[in-house]
This record gives C-alpha cells, structure tokens and sequence, in this order.
C-alpha cells in the first residue's frame, strides 16, 4: 500500500441490554465514496481484516467493523448468544452508528462465512435498509446432517448455554501457512459455539435461499471452490435462485480455500471486488 493505513477508532458500542460490542471505525481518506461494513465469520474477530480494509481505505471507502456477540473484546461468553437473531441485531445497530457518523453515504455490508449468513439474514429479513452487499464464502450451508440438525432443534431447549467446540478444521482457511498460524496464535480466536449460535447456522441459510428469487439489493458473491468449511453448492443454489431478480453477481474461485481474501492468490479476489465497487460507487470529486 502507498501509505501505511491510519489506526481506527476503537469505541464500545452499547446495545439495548446493556452489553457493549467493540467496534472499529475508519472513516476515509478525503470525500468518502460509501461506508463499507465489515461482518466477521465465527470464532474470529474484526481485527483480522486489516488487510482488506486497508485496501478499502486506500479506494475510497470508509470502513466500520464490530466483533460478534461473543466474538473478540464484545461482552458475552465465547459463542454464546442470548437469542437466536442477536448477530442480526447487533449488525442493525452498526449500521445505525455508520449512518450517524457519515450522513448521507452509502452503506455497503461485506460479510465473509458467519458473518456473510448474518449479512443475508439481515437483508432477507428486512431488518434495515443498506445500498449494496458482498457476500465471501458466506454459511448458507454448514453442511450438517439430519442427526446434527435434529440435536440441535433440541439442544438450546435442554441445555441453552452449553458450549462446545464448533468442529472448525483450521487447515482449511488458507493455503498460506502463515494465515494458518496466525489464526492459532490469536488469543481473540476461539472454538467455543453454543446451541442458539449454531441453529442460527443450521437453519438460517434455508430463510435466505427462499428470498433469493426476489433478492432485493445488489450484491456480490465471492466464493471459493475448494470450500471444506461450508458448502460452495450452498452459494451456487443462491446464485442461481437469484438469478431472476437481476442483483446478484457470483464469482467462483475453484482453488482457493474458505478465506478468500486471505488466500496466496487472492489478487483476483480482490480484483473482482473492486471492479465492482467501482461500478456501483464512482469516486468523489
């Protein structure tokens, strides 16, 4: 990058049972083009997107990232959620934040695994309105079996804040070794995932592919091939369900494993990005 990359704000952002979430704000460099928002994936933390909001910062765009409930320095237990749709309304009250500290912008969500479901969740649902949305690798589909999937219909009942390793194989985020050890090393990564967190994963995936026909927002999709985290057909069924609304654009990355911007050849990753955010958000004078 041509300059080292300003260091955020770091503020807590109080939501309405009195908890807080870490947020980072980045505003841009000079008029900014729109405020992208940037969804972690599970067990990790905003801070391991340095490097994409670097990139970000140096196009345009101002950026804003939080750190899960349960997830990072936010309060609550590692994995656990108090409700079901909590991601989903912690995401809402960011992006009201985002608007209040850029009026009039854009609002662009980018929401990479966990966080890509949360970002889909929160737009099928009509939650709030945002501009456009870049779903990477986004959980449509863990992949669970019938068992799985009945345990857990019953689990958050029995036992609600159980919490167990949530089965992640780290081999499989990068082919870059050092993204690997990183991730291990991180004492703000964790494997914990209670019931609640993991039925959100289970099933909310089927509640977005029953609004792709009438997606209502525009948006990319980056997703890699060589998937063993979640299921890349997931993000195929999406994109070809979506087809009839006209606002999503798939990409495929056959090679790549689950973090594709974090990847050895990410450079088309990021190229296909901003080739699109450069159509849909021009640069300011």
């Amino acid at each position: 990058m041509s300059e080292a990359l300003p260091l955020p704000q770091r503020v807590s952002l109080s939501t309405p049972g009195g908890e807080t979430l870490a947020l980072r704000r980045l505003p841009a460099p000079g008029p900014a083009r729109a405020v992208v928002v940037v969804v972690h994936g599970l067990g990790e933390h905003a801070g391991r997107y340095h490097g994409l909001a670097e990139c970000l910062h140096e196009w345009g765009f101002a950026v804003w990232a939080h750190d899960h409930y349960g997830h990072g320095e936010s309060s609550g237990p590692r994995g656990g959620l108090p409700s079901e749709l909590r991601l989903v309304d912690d995401l809402a009250l960011v992006i009201d934040d985002a608007r209040r500290e850029n009026p009039g912008l854009p609002v662009v969500l980018l929401g990479h695994s966990l966080g890509g479901l949360v970002v889909a969740s929160l737009i099928a649902r009509g939650v709030r309105h945002v501009n456009a949305a870049v779903l990477s690798s986004p959980g449509l589909d863990p992949g669970l079996n019938g068992f799985q999937k009945l345990l857990l219909a019953v689990l958050p009942r029995i036992a609600p804040d159980l919490r167990v390793g949530n089965g992640l194989d780290d081999n499989y985020l990068s082919h870059d070794p050092a993204v690997v050890q990183a991730y291990r090393d991180d004492p703000l990564t964790h494997d914990r995932i209670g019931g609640r967190l993991a039925r959100f994963l289970a099933y909310e995936g089927e509640a977005v592919q029953q609004r792709a026909a009438n997606w209502p927002v525009p948006t990319l999709l980056l997703y890699a091939g060589d998937d063993r985290l979640v299921r890349p057909a997931a993000s195929r069924a999406f994109a070809a369900a979506a087809a009839p609304s006209g606002k999503v654009e798939a990409q495929c990355f056959d090679t790549l494993y689950h973090e594709i911007f974090n990847e050895l050849e990410a450079d088309p990753v990021f190229e296909a990005l901003q080739r699109w955010l450069n159509r849909r958000f021009p640069q300011r004078a």
